[in-house]
């Protein structure tokens, strides 16, 4: 079986954890989020423990066990205490500025980008060159700062554009006469 599956899920104070043989669903202070299950993962609850188990030996079943109880653990981390991103602006006259579902984003193009953000995801912008994206549900917070940083993905020769916080460019040099 996998290592990843052995591991119990335990659940924080605040959370309920719901599931039948097709979904699993867990709600907190955060939101609510639900997974459609493989037919060969089953869920089992025991008091404040949440444990995922293949349903059968193959090998398939044994690696989806693994997964599944990754992506439950980070909906019970998510309905908890929430997941965040934070992005930068490099450049001059970069900036963003977070107003409702709305980032309006002006990185040296024509006409300033306005993306809307999907629901369940929001934006704050505390200085005008960072972003800082939260959310109860860890892959659309990963996938709306992966679209919005697409928009100008840094470059390596002046290090222009939208990068993660804790993301290193690497920098070329120049061509030379």
């Amino acid at each position: 079986m996998s290592r990843v599956a052995n591991n119990p899920i335990s659940l924080p104070k605040g959370v309920e954890a719901k599931f039948s043989e097709t979904e699993v669903s867990v709600k907190g202070s955060k939101g609510a989020l639900q997974l459609q299950l493989h037919a060969s993962v089953g869920v089992s609850l025991d008091g404040e423990v949440l444990k995922v188990a293949a349903r059968n030996s193959t090998r398939q079943a044994n690696a989806l066990a693994g997964t599944f109880r990754s992506l439950i653990n980070n909906m019970v981390v998510g309905v908890n205490e929430g997941f965040e991103k934070k992005l930068e602006l490099q450049g001059v006259g970069y900036r963003a500025k977070a107003e409702g579902n709305i980032v309006n984003i002006t990185v040296g193009y024509s006409h300033p980008i306005n993306y809307q953000l999907p629901e369940g995801i929001s934006a704050v912008t505390p200085t005008q060159t960072e972003i800082v994206i939260t959310g109860a549900d860890k892959q659309l917070v990963g996938q709306v700062a992966a679209e919005i940083r697409d928009f100008r993905p840094p470059e390596p020769y002046k290090g222009k554009g939208i990068r993660y916080a804790d993301e290193r460019v690497f920098r070329k040099e120049a061509k030379k006469k």
